[in-house]
Parts: structure tokens; sequence; C-alpha cells
């Protein structure tokens, strides 16, 4: 099966079809069949477990998007809502909306209460496979910020750690690395490529976001990743999550396919260690 993303598009054909596609693909196969970028599927079984995360995630933009909602509507007759969780939200804010607009924004509030339990029962769903199904997440919840939704779509949507000879070519895989437009000596600084599962991408992301911040415990790749921060620039922040993010993808391939117990600070005891024994 080839990816139509990776191979050249159709834009300077002057006649394009079907028997034409075909007859190209026929050709670029015969003599490189890795021209062709050939994809992978998935089993049926882990498409139908990994339906499951991307259903709680539709639920999660959903309920987002009537919290915000809810705030704006609010806001334009002069009035705020406290700042709280989500999953507060619908209690919480209700006894803050004025009293002459509960009743109109009283469904809303009603749908934002019954998203919350069916994220919850979707949750529940999500450990029941974690755990009982799907043991070996346990080796990547070893990191702290990596939880069972993440560690799940981690291990669903790479199916297997022997997919990748190198742990490294996870960053790529799922688009964490920059895109690259070199030509000469020019070389423009640009975005990350996005490539591969998005869902998965803003997981990693999430779990660097908490690594980085002020609840974060104190782990190599918090050291890692305050580095960059410190280095300034406009963008060093989100720079700084992404590397950790993309640094993060590859620490859990690593110990699903070694089955190691995590250190979170090995780099600095290896370090301490090597001075021990140089002085």
């Amino acid at each position: 099966m080839a990816n139509p993303r990776m191979m050249e598009g159709s834009k300077r054909r002057r006649r394009k079809n079907d028997r034409i596609d075909a007859g190209k693909l026929a050709r670029s196969g015969r003599v490189d069949p890795k021209s062709l970028y050939p994809i992978r599927h998935r089993s049926s079984q882990v498409r139908a477990d990994l339906l499951v995360l991307r259903a709680r995630d539709a639920l999660v933009a959903s309920r987002t998007e009537l919290i915000n909602t809810v705030r704006a509507l609010v806001k334009t007759m002069g009035a705020r809502l406290c700042s709280c969780s989500s999953e507060a939200f619908s209690k919480k804010a209700e006894m803050e909306i004025p009293t002459e607009f509960r009743e109109t924004l009283q469904p809303l509030m009603r749908l934002i209460a019954r998203l919350n339990d069916e994220i919850k029962s979707y949750d529940q769903k999500i450990e029941q496979l974690a755990s009982k199904k799907y043991k070996h997440t346990q080796l990547l919840r070893q990191v702290t910020g990596v939880g069972p939704i993440t560690a799940l779509a981690y291990v669903l949507t790479l199916e297997t750690p022997l997919r990748f000879a190198n742990s490294r070519d996870v960053g790529p895989y799922l688009g964490l690395v920059p895109k690259q437009e070199d030509s000469g000596d020019s070389q423009p600084q640009l975005g990350i490529s996005k490539a591969g599962d998005q869902m998965l991408r803003k997981l990693l992301v999430g779990s660097a976001q908490y690594i980085l911040g002020p609840f974060g415990p104190d782990t190599d790749l918090r050291r890692f990743g305050m580095k960059l921060c410190e280095r300034g620039g406009k963008n060093a922040k989100k720079r700084a999550v992404v590397a950790v993010a993309r640094k993060l993808a590859v620490l859990l391939h690593r110990l699903w396919v070694s089955g190691e117990v995590y250190v979170p600070l090995g780099h600095a005891s290896f370090a301490r260690t090597a001075q021990a024994v140089a002085a």
C-alpha cells in the first residue's frame, strides 16, 4: 500500500486518471518499491481498541467547545465565570451565571455534565484495556506525566516495538522533527512536520508540558527542557516542549523494547559515578 502524501503530486501533469495513476505506481514499484513509501496497516483488533481513544478525544473536544461558548456568552453580558477545571465547570460555574441568563444557558450546562459522565466512562474502559489487555503499558507509565491514555495511545499507534530498529526513528514518525527545505546555502528554520498520528502527538506534547510545568518532578527530561528554555528567544518555551515530547517518544519506545526500570535521573547519577571513579 503506497503512501500518497510522500509521493510526487499530479499538479504538473496535464492528464490524470486512474489508469495513468495505476501505471505510474506499477513502474515505480518495479524500479524501486521504497519509492512508494509503503504503509503498514494496523490489525482490526488494534483499530477497534484505538477507536475508544478517538471517541473520548472527540468528547473532550466537544466539552471544551461548549465550555468556551458558555464563558463567551456570559462575558458578552458583562459577567465572568470562575477559573476551574473542566470536570468541575458544570457545578461551580452554574451558580455564578447571572439569574436572568441561567435558564437560557441551562441546556448547555446539562450537556457539559453529561459529557463529563461519558468521558469518565471512557476513562474506565481505557484503564481496563491498559491494565488487563495491554499490560506492557505499565512500562511506559513509569515516566511521570504519562498516564493510561497516553501510554495506551502510544502502544496502539505503534502496535509493535519491533516496527522501528532505532528508537530515534519514532520522533520523525510522529511528526516531532522540523521540516526541511534546504537548497544550497539556504537552510530556513521551519516548524515540525506534523506527520503521523495527530492525537498521539497532542498527548505527548501535553505530557511534555506537565514535565516542564510547576508540578513536574526533577528528571533528566525536565532538566533537558529547562536548558532549552534558558536560551531565551521568542519561541524558546514552545521549542523546549516539542523537544521534550520528541525525547519522551524515544524514551517510551526504549522502555517498551528493553523492559527496563525507568530511572528519572539516570544521566545525573551516571555523571556522579564517573566523577567519583575519576577522583
